[in-house]
């Protein structure tokens, strides 16, 4: 039998008996729509959570911590200078797989500009932070190699300080003005864009004004980027720090922070190998110091997420069998039906895998109209969870979602057609022809 023959047959079938039709195929809708929504609401949180991650260094971001000394080297503790600018300059010599260093000193101090202050953390960085950290520049500059060789007075700031000293002003109008920092003045060459969450901008684009009881409640990842305050490493050091620590030079005072980035991510195991060999050297074999990586995080970020579409799918799929059951108990029924047509068929010479393909034919075409059904479905359920539960990472539905879930149906209605289609099959003609 052609199989375009085949396939208006069973359609004129469908159209003849819409209710039951609508029947077998409400299994396959919603084991379509839902799973979908799953793909959809998996892949949503997947993107927003490595876009998240890449806002706040990526996987090649590395911290270098302190951390306390093993037992075998305890009594070597003496020996280790701490983290120091020598580690970040051993580093650069020595780790050719780190793309970028940045060393940090830190200082809680007063800001002022004008009538406004507040107390706030300073941090002394070279220009490697602003990669390092992925920052990116809303008005000015960032600072330079000449900031940090002449010890300047320059300073970047970020979005929340810029609000606080300079309130209702632009970005670009704050360039070049003076904020003071422990009374020393310093001129803000930069200032940083306000970071925030995906689910931040989309209530900001709509209207919707938080509290700042509420916002005080939320976690900030990025507090930080939007606090900072940011001047040449140089100038923390001479202008803050020496008077505190006269026997240190800027080469041997202990840092507040070293972070590092790793230039290809496929090479990232031997990067940290050539960190901790930089590092086992400029401490003298002391045991000090740990490798703080964000792979545990992005781990258990990955098995979430499969853990949730694997429970997703498996509901779908009991969905969508569900679905082939339902097809294969109409199938029977409209087999029963048309036992004396089938008889007439065979007797005028069709052959038993023309009345085979013809019921396979109309499982299946049950199942892709379903299938498509299921897929209008999951579009109108995205929309109403978008409108009464609106979350941080959107649901993304993909292309290849939406054919894996249609491809899935229609294996559904193929499989469940099949008993049916051996059944009718094999029917005798003569049998068939005297059936009542």
């Amino acid at each position: 039998m052609n199989i375009f023959v085949a396939l208006q047959i069973g359609l004129r079938e469908i159209a003849a008996h819409k209710f039951r039709s609508v029947l077998s195929m409400l299994g396959i809708v919603l084991g379509v729509s839902s799973l979908i929504s799953t793909l959809a609401l998996t892949t949503g949180i997947e993107r927003g959570t490595r876009a998240f991650m890449q806002q706040v260094g990526g996987l090649e971001y590395v911290n270098i911590v302190n951390k306390e000394i093993s037992s075998a080297k305890f009594e070597f503790w003496n020996l280790s200078p701490g983290r120091t600018l020598r580690d970040a300059m051993a580093i650069k010599a020595t780790a050719p797989l780190i793309s970028h260093v940045s060393p940090e000193l830190g200082l809680g101090a007063v800001i002022a500009a004008q009538d406004h202050s507040d107390r706030k953390f300073v941090r002394g960085v070279f220009p490697d932070y602003f990669v390092v950290g992925r920052h990116e520049i809303k008005a000015g500059r960032f600072l330079t190699d000449l900031d940090v060789e002449r010890g300047l007075r320059s300073a970047v700031i970020g979005d929340e300080i810029a609000s606080i000293l300079w309130p209702g002003l632009k970005a670009e109008d704050i360039v070049g003005r003076q904020i003071r920092i422990n009374d020393s003045p310093f001129e803000v060459v930069g200032v940083l864009p306000k970071y925030e969450r995906d689910e931040e901008k989309r209530r900001r684009d709509a209207g919707k004004v938080e509290t700042p009881s509420k916002m005080s409640r939320r976690w900030d990842p990025f507090r930080g980027k939007n606090e900072a305050i940011l001047i040449p490493f140089s100038t923390m050091f001479y202008e803050f720090r020496a008077g505190a620590f006269p026997l240190d030079s800027m080469e041997s005072v202990r840092l507040d922070g070293l972070t590092v980035r790793v230039g290809d991510i496929s090479k990232f195991r031997a990067a940290l190998d050539q960190i901790r060999a930089a590092l086992e050297i400029t401490h003298r074999g002391v045991d000090d110091f740990d490798l703080d990586t964000r792979e545990e995080w992005f781990d258990r970020m990955e098995s979430s997420i499969r853990a949730t579409k694997l429970s997703g799918g498996l509901i779908a799929t009991i969905s969508l069998v569900v679905g082939g059951i339902g097809i294969m108990n109409i199938m029977l029924a409209s087999i029963s039906e048309r036992v004396r047509e089938i008889g007439i068929r065979l007797a005028v010479g069709a052959m038993g895998r023309d009345i085979f393909i013809q019921i396979i034919v109309e499982s299946v075409a049950i199942a892709f109209i379903g299938g498509l059904l299921g897929v209008l479905a999951a579009i109108g359920l995205m929309e109403i969870l978008k409108m009464l539960a609106p979350t941080e990472n959107a649901p993304i539905m993909t292309l290849g979602g939406i054919l894996f879930s249609v491809g899935f149906a229609i294996l559904a209605g193929f499989l469940s057609g099949i008993y049916p289609a051996l059944r009718a099959s094999r029917l005798n003609p003569i049998s068939a022809l005297r059936y009542e």
